[in-house]
């Protein structure tokens, strides 16, 4: 038997990270049911442990690195 897991939705600017309300960039979905969002601090932070309950991790932080967050000098 096979179980088809649905896709996660995207993560948008309201979602917020359960530790410190921070913009989320990781839902976890857990082995026990229900899901756990993390800014990509708090994501490290507590890596390991989210390894061991996770049934299924949506990972968006590779959105971090898109936009500069200080313009090059010059370029203001």
């Amino acid at each position: 038997m096979t179980t088809a897991i649905a896709p996660s939705a995207p993560l948008t600017a309201e979602d917020r990270c359960d530790r410190c309300g921070a913009q989320a960039y990781l839902r976890v979905e857990l082995v026990s049911g229900g899901e756990l969002l993390f800014c990509a601090h708090h994501a490290r932070e507590h890596g390991d442990k989210l390894k061991q309950v996770a049934a299924a991790v949506h990972d968006e932080t590779h959105k971090l690195g898109s936009t500069p967050a200080i313009a090059p000098e010059g370029e203001i």
